[in-house]
């Protein structure tokens, strides 16, 4: 049911479009995918001449969000699960946008419009994806003391996601010969 005294589809449609038109400039001016987790997996094995326009999208998705808040009320974030549900959770997705060589916006935004069978499969994956965590949500995991700012929560959930992305990244330069 839709919760029509909160529902948004004007600025829904317009942050829909920015994200499709930014990915697109992106590409066509860069020739590079605006996949989140390709764009910080690439700053934890920096290549020469490949860090400025990175370093420039991470900031600009960190920018933004205050620039909007001058101009209008940001909504408050509230976060319900635990410290401990938190890292897990930003661990998992970590490691699984490196094993899946994407993340939604990646496969979702950019390899679907590129009609790739890899990220039409990897779609396909994330549907049933957040089913299956609701129903493991179900077990409590608050072992560790519970954080009350949703700011601290998101940034919890942030450092094990690219703790997960960093693991990732070992397992796959101890599994490749040395040159």
């Amino acid at each position: 049911m839709i919760d029509w005294a909160n529902f948004t589809p004007w600025s829904s449609l317009t942050g829909g479009i920015l994200i499709g038109v930014a990915a697109a400039m992106l590409l066509l001016l860069n020739g590079r995918i605006a996949g989140i987790s390709g764009i910080l997996g690439g700053l934890l094995r920096p290549a020469a001449g490949d860090i400025a326009w990175r370093l420039a999208f991470v900031i600009g998705l960190i920018i933004a969000p205050l620039v909007f808040g001058v101009a209008a009320v940001l909504p408050t974030a509230q976060i319900d699960a635990s410290t401990t549900t938190l890292i897990i959770a930003g661990l998992l997705v970590g490691l699984g946008t490196r094993y899946g060589s994407g993340c939604t916006s990646g496969h979702g935004v950019c390899g679907l419009s590129r009609l790739s069978p890899r990220s039409m499969v990897a779609t396909a994956g994330f549907c049933p994806g957040p089913a299956l965590a609701s129903l493991v949500s179900i077990v409590s995991l608050d072992s560790l003391t519970s954080l009350t700012t949703s700011g601290s929560k998101v940034l919890i959930f942030t450092l094990a996601m690219l703790g997960g992305m960093a693991i990732f990244e070992l397992l796959e330069r101890v599994g490749k010969p040395a040159h």
